[in-house]
């Protein structure tokens, strides 16, 4: 279970950024859980920058997982793909891309959320908790609460997204989330903030356990 789930986003990539460097970052900073994603660049790039992106994931023994789309993914050998509520659905991922393959969905609520481990899903991504800039179709704010309720029904990870800064972990944590994402967050100082965070959450949790 890694704590914190590394997304690519143009937010993080400045004129002298590439996504490779931005990868990097997050790799030094002690991201093991990685996702490509990319709703600009043409098919064509995709593929050229994930088959880059799974040559340094794996060099560094970090997972790999590709926004919505399944070919990419078979195409680059990726660990996983993460697919919305319109995306294919999570039955014929799995036939295609197989058992062992990591299958995450982006929930927004306590339904999707029993729905996505029913159908089989590793992992989901619930949200957003906040408002968030980093999505412009982004759905209503759930809240913190939501996600306790949403714990209670599943026993899957869950990957607290949407607006999440720093100081919102301990809450983050108290109500059940297993681990966050980050974009706008962590944009200045990627590997530093990274590792801050995971670090906060690590403490998070041993403190939980050792009060449990």
């Amino acid at each position: 279970m890694f704590p914190f789930y590394f997304v690519t986003d143009p937010v993080l990539e400045r004129a002298s950024l590439s996504v490779f460097d931005v990868v990097r970052q997050a790799i030094a900073g002690g991201a093991r859980l990685i996702q490509y994603r990319d709703k600009i660049n043409t098919r064509h790039v995709l593929y050229e920058n994930a088959k880059t992106l799974r040559e340094m994931t794996a060099k560094e023994g970090v997972t790999l997982i590709i926004n919505d789309q399944i070919d990419l993914a078979l195409a680059v050998s990726a660990d996983g793909v993460h697919l919305g509520q319109t995306d294919i659905p999570i039955a014929v991922a799995r036939k295609l891309l197989g058992k062992s393959t990591i299958i995450g969905v982006s929930t927004h609520g306590v339904e999707e959320a029993m729905r996505a481990q029913s159908e089989g899903a590793d992992y989901i991504g619930f949200g957003p908790i906040f408002q968030t800039q980093t999505k412009s179709n982004a759905s209503v704010p759930v809240g913190i609460d939501a996600i306790t309720a949403v714990k209670n029904k599943i026993h899957i990870p869950l990957y607290a997204i949407g607006g999440i800064e720093k100081h919102h972990l301990p809450d983050l944590c108290s109500a059940g989330a297993d681990g966050v994402v980050a974009i706008s967050s962590i944009a200045e100082e990627i590997a530093v903030n990274v590792a801050a965070w995971i670090e906060t959450i690590q403490k998070l949790k041993a403190h939980a356990i050792r009060k449990s």
